[in-house]
This record gives C-alpha cells, structure tokens and sequence, in this order.
C-alpha cells in the first residue's frame, strides 16, 4: 500500500488562478475545469483537486515528474482518480493498483489524502 497527502492554501490557488490565466489549463483538466467554476467558490474546488493530484502524485512516487493533467479527479461526493500518459504508464510500471482519494477543504485551507492499493 501507498500512501500521499497534500495541504494547500486556499488564497495561493484563488492568487494563480487570478495572476496566470493559463493556470487552469496547464493543471486542470476540461471536466475538471467545468466542475470547479460551476460552484459557488471555484478557488475552493481547483485548491482540493490540485492537493489531490499532488497526493495522487506523492502517493505513487513520481511527485512532481507527472503532468498535471495526466491526473484526473472527477465526481463527488467520492471522488475517483483517472490516470493518463507518462502517469498511466508510471503506475503501470510500479504494479499500482485501486486508488482511493479522499479530499475536503476549510475556508482557508484543502487537503486530500490518497491510498494506492497493490495490483
């Protein structure tokens, strides 16, 4: 079993997304764009789903080596983990099994905890 977790501040992902306007969709799929800026507090929802690609990515040893996109993070209220590309391939390769993801966030900060079961 692997295991990653991330905690990010809200107000630096609501300052990236303010400053770089290609932020979004350098780290940040079309679905999950489409999620996040259809709530209410769209820095809130990017800052869970960027802590939960860095656990995601923590979690299977590559850290920061993936692409951003190649981690997907979709649903709710239990989100599920879609991998793609060199990130696929990686966990693949590792003999990465089911990944479990758990995320939630206060008003200032998000966190996501992930759990890489063996194949």
């Amino acid at each position: 079993m692997l295991v990653g977790v991330d905690l990010i501040e809200i107000p630096r992902i609501a300052h990236a997304l303010e400053r770089y306007p290609a932020f979004r969709e350098r780290c940040f799929t079309e679905a999950e764009r489409a999620y996040c800026d259809s709530r209410a507090n769209p820095p809130q929802h990017y800052a869970a789903r960027f802590a939960g690609k860095e656990a995601v990515g923590k979690a299977l040893g590559s850290g920061v080596r993936f692409t951003w996109r190649e981690i997907e993070i979709a649903g709710r209220p239990k989100p599920g983990v879609t991998l793609s590309g060199r990130t696929r391939e990686w966990a693949e390769r590792i003999g990465a099994g089911r990944i479990e993801l758990s995320m939630t966030h206060s008003r200032e900060l998000a966190t996501a905890v992930c759990i890489v079961g063996d194949a």
